[in-house]
């Protein structure tokens, strides 16, 4: 089983920057593709930014440019840099891994809020 615990959401201004974490342990943890996801109040979750194992990104057209995902060279943890943060951006923030098993796992998320 894997566990994946995100850290560092938080309160912030608009304007400002956040580091998200995503910290992987357990069995299976070759994984393929690791990812960010958000759900803000009253929507579906949305992708956010990928990154796979040889270290190829894609982004959301709404944070591209303003975000950057990266993981550690062993490929965890995994990371979200989060600048010129936005109100819209405010949402619980998740993170998801897919093992070259085919699983995939989420952690419990973590809130971020932007104020104006």
């Amino acid at each position: 089983q894997v566990q994946l615990v995100e850290s560092g959401g938080g309160l912030v201004q608009s304007g400002r920057s956040l580091r998200l974490s995503c910290t992987a342990s357990g069995s299976d943890l070759n994984f393929d593709v690791m990812s960010w996801y958000r759900q803000g109040p009253g929507e579906q979750r949305s992708f956010v930014a990928s990154i796979t194992r040889g270290g190829q990104t894609t982004y959301a057209n709404a944070v591209k440019g303003r975000f950057s995902i990266s993981r550690d060279n062993a490929g965890n943890p995994m990371f979200l840099q989060m600048n010129s943060l936005k109100p819209e951006d405010s949402a619980v923030y998740y993170c998801r891994a897919d093992s070259v098993l085919g699983r995939n796992y989420w952690g419990q998320g973590t809130q971020v809020t932007v104020s104006s």
